[in-house]
């Protein structure tokens, strides 16, 4: 009766192993296939700008005699896509650029690491092949650490800078992100799986579902790639890069934040403390997520625009 006993547990112990071996082998080779698949599926979007050597892909939009320049958030899958609402809210008074960083949206991804320094001269390079020279930087989340380099570098040819919800040096670099863990998600084929059970997991703006189906497919691509991993390395020396910079005391600067976060505690007081000096600093609260230009695009375009024919 042991013997038949063992026996029973040995065998369902096999099939059970043999059944999780087969759903990984099954989950993996999916996501391979789908990979290929989808990479014939991507619908190129916007222009290719030669920089350093690669290629970074920019959209534009409007014909308006003033530029404003955009730039994203942290693992933004695509750029061009995720701004479609402000950009649709703004390109009837400005021409908008979305820049694409290496390793977002349909941009080349670069060896180069992803110090402050190397984001900051590719950006300034690519405005330069476009013959862009004055320009109003509108940067989301992380973007406010590398716009705020920016403006010090290029202080004479930005004419305002533009924060969503954007990070400040005090908040620090943050925690580490679980970089071995996403990246194993991801070449393990979970992820996938992970955003086909809930699809929420991609932050996407509200867009047609053909463009949604294009989101999907550049973030699944794009995710934990070298230079989004390299990014998440630097955070920690790319805020202190700019720790005692400020903003040019005579530029426009005004923040558009979500109202009560309590993503990082103090984050009214934070970006106060980063206008207090300038001659044209304003500050508005929006209800809302991180992803304040998703929802109130239209509240950002008509404030921004008060703000910059108040200064005029």
């Amino acid at each position: 009766m042991m013997k038949k006993t063992v026996f029973f547990l040995l065998k369902a112990i096999g099939v059970i192993v043999i059944a999780i071996v087969l759903f990984l082998a099954i989950v993996f080779t999916v996501n391979v296939i789908c990979n290929k698949l989808e990479k014939g599926k991507i619908e190129p979007y916007g222009q290719q700008v030669p920089v350093d050597g690669k290629n970074m892909n920019v959209t534009i939009q409007g014909n308006g005699e003033e530029t404003v320049v955009l730039l994203p958030g942290y693992g933004t899958a695509a750029p061009g896509i995720d701004f479609k609402p402000l950009v649709d809210e703004l390109s009837p008074f400005y021409k908008v650029v979305v820049i694409e960083p290496f390793g977002y949206g349909l941009s080349d991804v670069t060896e180069k690491e992803r110090s402050i320094e190397n984001i900051v001269s590719e950006l300034h390079e690519c405005l330069q092949q476009l013959n862009i020279d004055r320009y109003i930087l509108m940067g989301h989340s992380i973007s406010g650490i590398y716009g705020l380099d920016y403006v010090n570098k290029y202080e004479n040819e930005v004419s305002a800078f533009v924060g969503i919800d954007s990070s400040v040096p005090a908040q620090g670099g943050g925690d580490e992100l679980p970089i071995a863990t996403l990246k194993s998600l991801k070449q393990s084929g979970f992820y996938r799986l992970l955003v086909k059970l809930d699809p929420a997991q991609i932050i996407t703006p509200d867009v047609d579902d053909k463009t949604k189906e294009q989101n999907r497919m550049i973030s699944l691509k794009n995710m934990m790639n070298p230079n989004t991993i390299s990014e998440a390395e630097h955070f920690t020396s790319n805020f202190k890069a700019v720790e005692t910079l400020k903003f040019p005391k005579e530029l426009p600067v005004v923040f558009f934040l979500v109202k009560d976060t309590t993503d990082v505690e103090g984050w009214e007081t934070l970006h106060e403390e980063q206008i207090k000096d300038s001659l044209h600093g304003k500050m508005m609260m929006f209800e809302g997520d991180h992803y304040l230009h998703h929802t109130r695009s239209k509240e950002i375009a008509q404030n921004f625009r008060s703000f910059m024919s108040e200064i005029k």
